[in-house]
């Protein structure tokens, strides 16, 4: 049984007010293409289909443009809410694609039916657990003992009633302890959304959701897929891919990553403002087609940096200053003995103190100056 993993597509999303539509409707038709070319069994998406729990028109209308394509291939589809997810909006209509081969999680209720495949060795049983908080378990069950989000998961693992002899998969969107955050999730108060990954032991593959690096925890049976794209800088490094399952005989399980190449990469560079615009700084990288976050080493803000930049770079996304002044965050308080000192000594304390360093002559003049004309316009 092949199965191909994907989760967290955040249709819909903006990145530093960036729309990333467009990067989506290419990464979708990526792997629309590696979905022809290994031809699985079943799609399984764990969560996180939109990015907002009422999202555009135009996020919905690239996801159905999506799943459209798929049911005309036949391949069955797994799709759950995540925590960006509405589960009503996402269970709408489930009863009625089921026909297609396109199956949609309902709202918990604390019964979770399996849906079963057919391979040479027997069935797979694909259970659909969105993403629940302890409290609408606590509810489903009518269970007070549960308080966290491990006894949550186990409480709703239990009531699955699985048969162990069988093969069972798993796609859910949690957050199992011992994975590695990035930048871009949403994260909760003091990790109280952690669960353990002894509660999945009972299934041959769990595909899960919520965390945007691909990656495996405790075993290659319980696995990330990550994001197919970068949604942070916190990203720059990934290598983003697809996750693709295969289950052979009870116990028999194979992981390949397939790799995903964006429309345009996430990327992160650093020097001075004469630095990053030197024509051999532009061109020993792929930037002028990428989203850039610059950081820029100079003592002094550049006037009108982001623009001048952004002829260079178009797809500038982001831009901080590392320097002196950014280094150290001072806490500013009213000076003593305040009316002792003149207007310019004030300002140069006030300087000092946002700032990190002192004024160069050529400031202080320039300083002098306003505050003398200031005076003049007052007299």
């Amino acid at each position: 049984m092949k199965l191909i993993h994907l989760s967290d597509l955040h249709l819909g999303k903006r990145v530093n007010e960036y729309s990333m539509l467009e990067d989506q409707q290419y990464i979708l038709q990526k792997i629309t293409d590696l979905i022809d070319s290994e031809k699985p069994d079943a799609v399984a998406i764990a969560g996180d289909v939109y990015d907002k729990a009422v999202p555009s028109a135009e996020a919905v209308e690239l996801f159905d443009e999506f799943l459209a394509g798929l049911a005309a291939r036949r391949v069955k589809v797994f799709i759950i809410s995540g925590n960006h997810d509405s589960p009503e909006r996402i269970a709408f209509g489930g009863r009625i694609m089921d026909a297609s081969g396109i199956y949609l999680s309902p709202v918990y209720k604390g019964k979770v039916s399996p849906i079963s495949l057919e391979d040479e060795y027997g069935r797979v049983n694909f259970y659909l657990l969105p993403f629940v908080k302890p409290v609408h378990v606590r509810r489903a069950l009518e269970d007070e003992s549960i308080s966290d989000y491990t006894s949550a998961l186990a409480a709703a693992v239990r009531a699955m009633d699985i048969d162990r002899k069988q093969r069972n998969v798993l796609i859910t969107h949690q957050f199992v302890t011992g994975a590695a955050r990035t930048g871009s999730e949403e994260l909760s108060v003091g990790g109280t959304d952690n669960v353990d990954a002894a509660v999945f032991e009972d299934f041959d593959y769990v595909a899960l959701g919520h965390i945007h690096g691909a990656q495996n925890v405790g075993s290659e049976r319980i696995r990330y897929c990550g994001t197919p794209l970068k949604y942070s800088f916190s990203e720059a490094g990934h290598k983003k891919s697809v996750t693709v399952a295969e289950l052979g005989e009870k116990g028999q399980l194979s992981i390949r990553c397939l790799p995903l190449e964006a429309q345009r990469d996430m990327c992160e560079i650093r020097g001075s403002f004469a630095e990053v615009c030197s024509r051999d700084f532009y061109e020993s990288g792929s930037f002028k087609e990428s989203y850039i976050h610059v950081t820029l080493t100079d003592e002094n803000d550049i006037p009108d940096a982001v623009a001048k930049l952004r002829v260079i770079y178009p797809y500038l996304m982001r831009l901080d200053y590392d320097n002196t002044r950014t280094r150290r965050n001072t806490e500013i308080s009213a000076p003593e003995e305040t009316e002792k000192k003149s207007p310019l000594e004030l300002f140069e304390e006030f300087y000092e103190l946002q700032n990190n360093q002192s004024m160069s002559p050529e400031q202080r003049s320039f300083v002098l100056g306003l505050i003398e004309e200031l005076w003049e316009a007052e007299i």
